[in-house]
């Protein structure tokens, strides 16, 4: 493995191989491998299959839990608000009754200090005359009556205000002892969980191996695979062959440089962009100047990572790679999949030559991969599903184009595009929206299971994700730190699923239920260094340019939401 990328070429393909174009000798060949392209050998694996298993089963029943130890949990902040309340009520109705009672006791405390004014003694001991006395009397006999009607009115309050308390004491132990059973339950789920990883690690640990044994013979691969184009280039040279440029083989009818004869087209007639060399055992396929520069320097980007809306020198998209090879050979190209469909000349696919793009899709996701060919059966690609520019297989079935750039343009068509509401494909993985939440399964790994083999690192100690998300987290780190002076400061990322089971067990109302959360899917990331607080320059930082780079700030996430998370960040693609 190279130091620069340690994931270097993550799929594993056959390798470029001697295809008899009518008669023609493709590049030199090196013996092909059986292992299919893709990780299609460890998905295959019955460890993957019983770890996928395991974890579906776990994973079920905690998710079946969450629901109610969520609504335990909001029942029993209902309840212990309600005797919030219920104790603010009482308090009131206190208030209220002493209150009335400082009243009446400031009145007897006043006649007493008054020398018995206003009473029925001291109206007859001053001489009042009869009319006074009964005015007076009956005046006292009214201020009391109002009085015993207004405390007594209040004392009322008072006890139901008590009765409402105790109610909402009673509902309050019964929410808790909800919560209890519920929390019991989930401590068992839990300890299940927790009981399992070792299995779970366990058949992690033979998948990881299986990808590692296929990560080195995709080195080998590749490294064969660049052997033979070197040596096709060397046949070449050794023929005598000075490469021509693109416009003097457009028109083999009208001629073509010396030596060189036409190649047959499977419908008849001759091939616009290429010749041969006449000879035995086999004729040597010529190619443009520009297609073999195109190639070779497809050759030297094997293994550096893919990243979506990067266009190297250290990471790459399918479109950028196509465009950047071919422009260093002076043909101008578009620096995406679609807008490359649109304006490239297309070709018989039965009559795909090495350097021709070749345009992948499916009828319902519509177009979703380009890639150089390299034979019938093989193409170069900055492949989203791999993260990296591999060598893999060409799906025949998947072939919706074929196009040869040394032919020029052609007026723009449209290409194919999803139909049925399915998402769009991009360098063949799909694209999500900004707004989905759901799981972002890829390589067919379970959550939070992931082989390490499969992952890259971010360049912080202890944290990866997956090689796309890391390409884009690095360039994105390298540009935070020409604005603030020193890289992204970052607490998490890649989530194994037992530490998700862990950080569960401390915080069920919070974390997310094990196996579900994009942690575990190696795209999301936790920040610190000023990006965990709303509203600073780090944090502002993010909101303006983290989408140049295929990360979000996610909306449950967002201020007034619920889930208020500054620090969290996700990784969706372009």
């Amino acid at each position: 493995m190279s130091p620069r990328s340690p994931w270097r070429s993550r799929v594993l393909v056959a390798p470029f191989v001697v295809l008899a174009l009518l008669g023609t000798a493709a590049p030199a060949a090196a013996a092909p491998s059986d292992q299919p392209g893709g990780t299609s050998g460890v998905l295959d694996s019955r460890a993957l299959d019983r770890l996928q298993q395991r974890a579906s089963e776990v994973q079920q029943g905690l998710q079946e839990q969450q629901g109610e130890v969520a609504a335990a949990r909001d029942a029993l902040a209902e309840a212990e608000r309600a005797v919030a309340d219920a104790e603010a009520v009482l308090g009131d109705a206190e208030g209220e009754l002493a209150g009335y009672q400082r009243v009446v006791a400031q009145y007897a405390s006043a006649v007493y200090r008054d020398g018995g004014a206003l009473s029925p003694l001291t109206l007859l001991l001053s001489g009042g005359a009869p009319g006074e006395v009964v005015a007076a009397l009956s005046f006292l006999d009214v201020v009391d009556r109002h009085a015993a009607t207004v405390i007594g009115t209040a004392e009322a309050q008072r006890r139901a205000a008590v009765e409402q308390q105790r109610a909402a004491t009673e509902a309050l132990e019964q929410a808790r002892a909800r919560a209890a059973e519920v929390g019991a339950r989930a401590a068992e789920l839990e300890a299940a969980a927790s009981a399992v990883t070792d299995e779970l690690d366990e058949a992690l640990g033979a998948v990881d191996r299986q990808l590692a044994q296929l990560q080195a013979e995709q080195v080998e691969v590749n490294d064969r695979t660049a052997a033979s184009w070197r040596g096709y280039l060397d046949q070449l040279t050794a023929a005598g062959i000075v490469p021509p440029p693109a416009s003097a083989l457009r028109e083999p009818a009208a001629g073509l440089p010396e030596r060189l004869v036409p190649v047959g087209a499977a419908g008849g007639g001759a091939q616009r962009g290429a010749a041969q060399l006449p000879g035995q055992p086999a004729s040597l396929l010529v190619l443009p100047a520009e297609t073999l520069t195109a190639v070779t320097a497809a050759m030297e980007a094997l293994g550096l990572p893919y990243a979506p809306g990067t266009a190297g020198p250290e990471s790459w998209s399918c479109g950028s790679l196509v465009q950047s090879v071919y422009g260093r050979a002076g043909v101008a190209l578009p620096g995406n999949q679609a807008e490359l469909f649109a304006v490239t000349t297309p070709v018989a696919p039965v009559d795909v030559l090495p350097g021709d793009l070749v345009f992948l899709g499916t009828p319902e996701a519509g177009l979703g991969h380009v890639g150089i060919a390299l034979d019938a059966r093989t193409m170069l690609a900055a492949d989203a599903r791999a993260g990296a520019v591999v060598v893999r297989t060409l799906p025949a079935e998947q072939v919706v184009g074929v196009g040869r750039p040394s032919l020029g343009q052609r007026p723009p068509v449209a290409g194919p595009g999803p139909t049925g509401g399915a998402l769009r494909m991009e360098c063949g993985n799909s694209v999500y929206p900004p707004s989905f939440d759901g799981a972002r399964q890829w390589g067919g790994y379970p959550n939070g299971l992931i082989p390490p083999s499969a992952m890259c690192p971010l360049g912080a100690a202890g944290h990866s994700l997956r090689c796309d998300a890391a390409a884009a987290y690095r360039a994105m780190s390298a540009a935070y730190a020409t604005a603030f002076g020193g890289p992204i400061c970052i607490t998490d990322s890649y989530r194994t699923y037992a530490g998700q089971v862990k950080l569960y067990g401390e915080k069920p109302a919070l974390a997310a239920v094990p196996g579900t959360s994009n942690h575990g899917w190696g795209l999301a990331v936790d920040l610190c260094g000023g990006i965990q607080t709303f509203g600073t320059a780090q944090y502002s930082w993010m909101v303006a340019n983290a989408g140049r780079f295929g990360f979000l700030h996610p909306t449950w996430a967002d201020p007034g939401n619920g889930r208020e998370e500054p620090w969290h960040w996700e990784y969706a693609g372009s």
